[in-house]
């Protein structure tokens, strides 16, 4: 019989094997964090390079710790339970509350999608000239199609072969000059500014690094992940497997924010010793980050710097799109799942294209993109908070985790984390009008 009394117990097959290796390790957690820097993303990280200088790469440093506790939670609720957190939500929350979260989820996220998608249609248009809306449509297609119709596992590999295209923006710093020494001490030595616009890039960087869909993904990638390894089960049924499942979480997740927050930093660094120094702080997407490099920085940077955008972007789509399908098909009892055959899951399928095709649309309606970002930002903030909030309860109800529930270190982080993320809601709308 199972002890589950001891959790930490090892399985005795696994007894005396060596740490697996790093790459098999990586997974939900590197391609979470790297879907982070989307090409929204990096416009925010732009703007606060352009605009700022080197203030706010603090922020990164700030931000880290926060986004591997709320990502590990989310991660350990998945494996553990062997549910999403839309599965969860739904199981132990009113439908009310779980609709109106997802309901918010979903719009936010088409709302990113069709950004992104814009933006790197925007660049292939600056690299090659052509149609930009005619780029969004097949950079659409291109990313449903494979998310729906490769096998899983293939699939998995292009999204971790898709992190690399990050590595462009750590490249784009060691062409330029810059001023380490400056850079050093704006991290150790942080500048707060209690002013409108500092404060409102603090909490648009605050909000692009921690995003609900974010945490919908990693734990649904969880589950996917362990139904796809032979006769793996949630750590409720096979808690013998804890000590190796939550090390390897732990890990993934650990490098994935690492990696993640490392290319913000460095697109922060990089647009401040370019633009900034050359008195362009104006900079509101990341085609136009990207151009405004050209003249600066010459055109290998430019170019380097575009083809990251394309890049993430191929990686970020899915993630948005894929995340919107899990929740909506967790809420209304769906087969879910991209390990699945398309015949075998229409509906999650089907919810993938919708996504894919609204973000489309998007591009072709009078819609602002800036503003719709905006609203995006707005929409994730309002949903963070109190996702965080509900996860925080899930992950430390014995109903919920049995003998999982979260250690005191990572409750206290997960806890401030939330915190720090309700009180920039309420700075998002405190500067609102400034």
């Amino acid at each position: 019989m199972t002890d589950l009394a001891d959790p930490t117990k090892p399985d005795p097959d696994e007894a005396g094997e060596p740490a697996p290796m790093l790459l098999k390790v990586l997974g939900p957690g590197l391609i979470t964090g790297a879907s982070d820097d989307d090409p929204s993303g990096i416009a925010t990280y732009s703007q606060a390079g352009a605009q700022f200088g080197y203030a706010f790469g603090w922020v990164m440093l700030f931000s880290w710790p926060l986004m591997c506790a709320i990502q590990e939670i989310s991660a350990r609720i998945g494996r553990v339970t062997g549910l999403g957190l839309a599965g969860n939500l739904k199981r132990h929350y009113p439908p009310a509350v779980v609709g109106g979260v997802v309901s918010l989820l979903v719009v936010a996220n088409i709302i990113n999608l069709g950004a992104d998608l814009g933006a790197m249609a925007a660049v292939l248009k600056l690299l090659i000239g052509g149609p930009a809306l005619l780029y969004v449509a097949g950079f659409g297609v291109l990313t449903a199609l494979l998310e729906i119709f490769s096998r899983y596992a293939r699939y998995v590999a292009i999204l971790k072969w898709l992190t690399l295209s990050l590595f462009a923006y750590v490249g784009v710093a060691f062409v330029v000059h810059i001023p380490w020494r400056t850079v050093g001490w704006d991290l150790i030595a942080p500048h707060f500014e209690l002013t409108a616009p500092y404060l409102t890039v603090f909490v648009a960087l605050l909000g692009t690094t921690i995003s609900p869909y974010l945490f919908f993904w990693q734990a649904e990638e969880e589950v996917e992940d362990a139904r796809e390894r032979p006769g793996d089960a949630p750590l409720l049924q096979a808690p013998e497997r804890a000590v190796r499942e939550l090390r390897r979480i732990r890990i993934d997740t650990y490098v994935g924010m690492a990696f993640s927050n490392a290319v913000a930093l460095f697109i922060i660094i990089t647009t401040a010793a370019t633009l900034n120094a050359h008195g362009v702080t104006d900079i509101q997407t990341s085609a136009q980050a990207a151009e405004a490099l050209r003249p600066i920085a010459g055109p290998f940077a430019f170019v380097v710097f575009a083809l990251g955008i394309i890049g993430t972007g191929l990686l970020a789509v899915p993630v948005l799109a894929g995340s919107s399908a899990f929740a909506l098909g967790e809420v209304f009892g769906w087969e879910v799942g991209l390990a699945r055959r398309p015949g075998d899951a229409k509906a999650f399928y089907a919810a993938i294209a919708v996504a894919s095709l609204v973000g489309v649309g998007l591009n072709f309606t009078p819609l602002d993109p800036i503003k719709a970002l905006f609203w995006s930002a707005v929409v994730n903030g309002v949903v963070a908070a109190p996702v965080m909030a509900l996860m925080m309860r899930l992950a430390s109800r014995r109903d919920v985790m049995g003998p999982f529930r979260l250690p005191p270190g990572l409750k206290i982080v997960g806890w401030a984390a939330t915190a720090v993320m309700a009180s920039s809601t309420i700075g998002l709308f405190a500067t609102w009008g400034g």
